[in-house]
């Protein structure tokens, strides 16, 4: 399967560019829900930003199948499927252990929380107590298994889509010249799921409008008001993080993470607008592969990333727990800091990019290193969804770093075409979309 390019028409007018529509729908939408913060929570406002994220969802499992089937039987050397999951897994528990460790240290110099006298309240985080005591290491293990092929397809579980596309992808490698005919069937259908993302992504500026006015509508005045200061902190440790830490790995990888986010600043004003990275997924893929990273790493790397490389959720876990502390007047002593270092890597796994999963992990954090704290979630309960979106971003700029890494590590990078792209930044065709060419 030939790389998906950018086809380049010149430069589109502004009001054309998808970015700029999706911007513009944010501010209209923050300024809907901050003006008419009972129209904004109607349920025809959440249903357009419901809408867009589910006609996303939609396609995502088909194209996980898709590409990560179609990038294994391209692979004539087994190994190489290992070694690229050795090399992702390694990475991914690095990067994540300096997320960690980010939140911890600004969370130490800042003490976000002191001084709020906050009281607990238990019954508020009743639920997501509930959910998080549900998840245990064996049971997680299980539930990658689908019951059925169809039945993961159905719920759409990134794991358990990959974990049959890995199969199936290693199966038709085995057939040899007798499975080139699916592989090309695999191949030109994967050239039409993006031709319906293309045309799904028209709808985006909606998504955002309904998603950021219902938002700002429902939490806004409250939320923003009280604990601002909170979310400042969140979203400057997050920017510190990808500034310095993926600005370096990217800088020794041979790119600029300024003309990185440049190149994907749609996909940004997507997962920004909606709060979930999923949002921005198929989209990610293609651009990837746009800017020279080989479809058989893009494939294998990126749908695992959305489970297992999840930056900005460890930056959360860590910054908001000792939030927590502080509101509380709870001091977490340096093992009980630890703790929170290898317990949080282990339950942010899984914790994909769906709005809110971050908060039902941060309650199984809590529970393992000090249940006196899990009632102070309900401090945080009407400004997660903020920070649900500086999660979301996070995660999605750490998932486009470690991909163009380990491509470059394979010698599968290439960098003509990732120098041009990052250049120019994303180019769009006249209608300021992407499309295969």
């Amino acid at each position: 399967m030939d790389s998906p390019t950018l086809a380049v028409k010149g430069r589109p007018p502004l009001y054309k560019q998808l970015y700029v529509q999706v911007l513009v729908a944010i501010l209209f939408g923050a300024i809907f829900g901050w003006l008419a913060p009972h129209a904004a929570t109607a349920d025809w406002v959440k249903a357009l930003g419901d809408g867009f994220v589910k006609l996303i969802k939609m396609a995502i499992a088909p194209i996980i199948f898709l590409t990560v089937t179609a990038g294994i039987a391209h692979i004539s050397d087994a190994r190489k499927v290992g070694r690229v999951a050795l090399k992702a897994i390694i990475y991914f528990e690095v990067v994540s252990t300096f997320a960690l460790a980010v939140g911890l240290i600004v969370g130490n110099l800042i003490r976000p929380g002191t001084g709020l006298a906050a009281h607990a309240d238990a019954a508020a985080v009743a639920n997501y107590l509930k959910a998080a005591g549900a998840e245990h290491p064996v049971d997680y293990l299980l539930s990658i298994i689908p019951d059925s092929a169809v039945g993961a397809f159905a719920r759409g579980d990134i794991l358990q889509v990959l974990l049959f596309s890995i199969l199936f992808g290693f199966a038709l490698m085995a057939l040899g010249p007798r499975g080139k005919l699916l592989t090309d069937v695999l191949d030109q259908t994967t050239h039409a799921i993006f031709g319906v993302i293309n045309i799904v992504m028209r709808a985006a500026p909606f998504g955002a409008f309904g998603a950021m006015a219902y938002t700002v509508g429902k939490y806004g005045t409250q939320a923003l008001g009280a604990l601002a200061g909170e979310i400042a902190t969140f979203y400057l440790t997050s920017a510190l993080f990808v500034v310095l830490v993926l600005g370096s790995i990217s800088r020794l990888a041979g790119f600029s993470i300024f003309k990185f986010l440049a190149y994907v600043k749609d996909e940004l004003l997507i997962v920004l607008g909606t709060s979930s990275s999923e949002s921005a997924f198929p989209r990610l893929l293609e651009k990837l592969e746009a800017l020279g990273c080989s479809q058989s790493v893009v494939g294998l790397v990126v749908p695992a990333g959305y489970s297992f490389n999840l930056d900005g959720t460890n930056i959360y876990m860590t910054l908001a727990t000792l939030f927590i502390a502080h509101a509380l007047g709870v001091d977490l002593s340096l093992s009980q800091q630890l703790t929170i270092l290898l317990v949080a890597m282990l339950t942010s796994k899984g914790a994909t990019g769906v709005s809110g999963a971050g908060f039902i992990t941060l309650a199984a954090t809590l529970a393992s290193v000090s249940p006196a704290l899990v009632p102070g979630m309900a401090i945080l309960l009407g400004i997660d969804k903020f920070m649900s979106e500086c999660r979301a971003l996070t995660n999605f700029i750490g998932n486009g770093v470690a991909t163009i890494v380990i491509s470059a590590s394979e010698g599968e990078l290439d960098r003509t075409k990732l120098n041009a792209a990052l250049s120019r930044g994303a180019v769009e065709d006249a209608s300021g979309e992407m499309r295969i060419a």
